[in-house]
Parts: structure tokens; C-alpha cells; sequence
């Protein structure tokens, strides 16, 4: 079954727009259309992303925390990596993901433009790619 991690954009993004490609990621997740993995350090990236005022003011503080909860309870929670990612990221922020992505054999997942761009060199994908790549890009 395919492995994948969804940067914490992508996650967000699913809260934000339930009709959106994220959105539709985490459905076809729940499905079993592929293993969603996480690690602590994403689902700390997540819960500070989350308690940011703006998306505070539209995600109550309770759901984001059921969301957190749940991630941690049904993907796949695995510990952070302890080696360095294969390949420099545009931002040495993202380099965990990336090393989280190469450790657990999965695809990276993600809506930043520039990390999407390393997809030439490494499992990067956009969520609308993964979607094409699971059948699920009729709109559904």
C-alpha cells in the first residue's frame, strides 16, 4: 500500500476547505486508499500551525485538537527520523519532512510550490497529484 506523509499545509488546508483536493486526501485515507504516516514533530508543527490567531479565529481550538487527536490515533505515528534528509529542502524547516518521508519509504505530500518542485528528485507530490494518482481526480 502507497505511504504518505501530508505536510502540515495539506492538513490544514482539509480543515479549512471540506471540498478541496485535502480534504478529499483525507476521505480516501479513511477508505484505505493509502497509509497516512505521522511523526511527533509533524503533529507539533500542526498543533503550534493551528493555535495561530488567524486560523484560531476559524478553527476552533476544540476541533483542532480532536483533529490532532485523531491523526495520533489512526495514521500510522511513527518517531521522528534521526537522519538527516537526502536532499537540501528550500526551507531547512521542511527538512524533517522529507526525512520522515525518505525513512518511512513514502511520498511527501505537500501545497508549497517549492517543495512540490523537488518531485523531479525525490517522492514529492501535490495533493491533486496524489488524487490523480489514487483515481479520485473526478472531481468527487
Amino acid at each position: 500500500m502507497r505511504r504518505v506523509v501530508l505536510d502540515v499545509n495539506v492538513l490544514v488546508s482539509a480543515l479549512l476547505s471540506p471540498a478541496g483536493s485535502p480534504a478529499r486526501l483525507l476521505r480516501a485515507w479513511r477508505a484505505a486508499r493509502f497509509e497516512l504516516v505521522v511523526s511527533p514533530a509533524l503533529l507539533a508543527e500542526l498543533t503550534r500551525t493551528l493555535a495561530y490567531p488567524k486560523l484560531a479565529a476559524r478553527i476552533a481550538p476544540e476541533q483542532a485538537a480532536a483533529f490532532i487527536a485523531w491523526l495520533a490515533s489512526d495514521a500510522q505515528l511513527v518517531a521522528d527520523p534521526e537522519t538527516p534528509a537526502p536532499i537540501a529542502s528550500p526551507d531547512p524547516r521542511d527538512a524533517y519532512l522529507l526525512a520522515l518521508a525518505a525513512t518511512q519509504r513514502a511520498m511527501l505530500v505537500t501545497g508549497d510550490a517549492a517543495l512540490a518542485d523537488l518531485g523531479r528528485t525525490f517522492p514529492v507530490r501535490t495533493p491533486a497529484t496524489l488524487l490523480t494518482l489514487l483515481g479520485e481526480d473526478d472531481g468527487k
